[in-house]
C-alpha cells in the first residue's frame, strides 16, 4: 500500500441541472454545489462529462461559475473547470474565463473530433493550449476518456507533457474504466495526481499511490468516497450503485439520482442528443438506489 499523505482528494464532477426548456438552472446548481461540499467533497469540477459539459456555451460557463460562486465556493480552494473543445481557440477561451474567475486549476479534454492522431499531434494541439494562456494556466489535470472522445492519451504523451510543461501539468483523470490503464499511469507517473474515474477501481489506485477522483458518483454520496480517497478502503455499496448507474445512460441516471436524494423532480432534463430517462428506468434505479442506501 503507498497512500500518498498529501493528495488532490474528491471532486465532484458536478451534474448541471437544467429547466423544463434546457436552460441552466442557476439555482439549483448553486444549491447543489453546496449540498456536495458540505457532504464531504473537496472540491467541484465545473462542465465535466457528467456535467454536461461538451454541450455548455461560454456565456453559459461563466454565469455557472457566478452562480456557484455566490454560493460560497472558494475558487482557488474548491473549484476547478474542464475545458472541452476541439477548436484551439474555444478551448483556450473557456480555460482563461477560468483562470480569471480564480479556479483552482483545470480538467483538460483533448481535441476529440479528428480521429486517429498519434502523440505528434496531441503534443502539438496541448502545447498551443498552454501557449495561448500566455503562464496563467495552472494545476492542469489531463483527462484520458476515450470512451467519450475517442482520443487516448498514451503514457509517453503524458511525459512530453509535463516535461514541457513543468508545474502546470498537475495530474491525470484515468475514465478509461480498465485497471491496467491505471496501473500505467501510476507506475510512469507517481508524482503527479493520478485520479481515478472509475469509483470502482477508486480504492484500489489509491492503495497504488493514486491521489483521488474527480467523479459523478460524488454528487450523490461523498461520504461513502471518502473512506476510498483517504484510507484506500472499499466500500462494496459503491461498486453496486456504480453498476446500476451505467446499465442505464449514465449522465441522466445521476441527474435523476441527484432529484430523488434531493426529493426534488426538477433534476431530470438533459440536453439532446442525450435522453431523460424514462418513467420505469427511474422507477427501477430510484429502487436499487434505495436498497443499497438502506444497507
Amino acid at each position: 500500500m503507498s497512500i500518498k499523505p498529501t493528495r488532490f482528494g474528491l471532486s465532484c464532477a458536478i451534474t448541471t441541472p437544467m429547466t423544463a426548456d434546457l436552460a441552466v438552472d442557476l439555482p439549483r446548481l448553486a444549491a447543489h454545489a453546496r449540498f456536495v461540499l458540505d457532504g464531504g467533497c473537496d472540491s467541484i469540477t465545473l462542465f465535466g462529462t457528467t456535467g454536461e459539459g461538451a454541450g455548455l456555451t461560454l456565456k453559459e460557463r461563466a454565469a455557472m461559475t457566478e452562480a456557484v460562486l455566490g454560493a460560497g465556493v472558494d475558487p482557488g480552494r474548491q473549484l476547478l473547470a474542464a475545458v472541452c473543445a476541439p477548436a484551439l481557440e474555444d478551448a483556450v477561451a473557456q480555460a482563461k474565463m477560468a483562470m480569471d474567475a480564480g479556479c483552482r486549476g483545470l480538467l483538460v479534454t483533448p481535441p476529440y473530433y479528428f480521429k486517429g492522431v498519434d502523440d505528434d499531434g496531441l503534443f502539438a494541439w496541448h502545447a498551443a493550449f498552454f501557449e495561448g494562456l500566455k503562464g496563467a494556466a495552472r494545476e492542469a489535470i489531463l483527462y484520458h476518456i476515450p470512451s467519450q472522445t475517442g482520443t487516448p492519451l498514451s503514457v509517453a504523451l503524458v511525459d512530453r507533457l509535463k516535461k514541457a510543461f513543468p508545474g502546470v501539468v498537475a495530474g491525470v483523470k484515468d475514465s478509461s474504466g480498465s485497471w491496467e490503464t491505471a496501473e500505467a499511469f501510476l507506475k510512469a507517473h507517481g508524482e503527479l495526481a493520478i485520479l481515478i474515474g472509475d469509483e470502482r477501481l477508486l480504492a484500489r489506485g489509491v492503495r497504488e499511490g493514486g491521489e483521488g477522483a474527480i467523479c459523478g458518483l460524488a454528487n450523490l454520496r461523498p461520504g461513502w468516497l471518502r473512506p476510498l480517497v483517504y484510507e484506500g478502503k472499499e466500500d462494496a455499496r459503491v461498486n453496486d450503485l456504480v453498476k446500476a448507474i451505467v446499465a442505464l445512460p449514465v449522465m441522466a441516471a445521476v441527474k435523476a439520482l441527484v432529484g430523488h436524494v434531493h426529493g426534488d423532480a426538477g433534476f431530470g432534463p438533459v440536453r439532446p442528443p442525450l435522453r431523460p430517462l424514462t418513467g420505469a428506468e427511474r422507477a427501477g434505479l430510484f429502487a436499487a438506489y434505495d436498497a443499497i442506501a438502506a444497507r
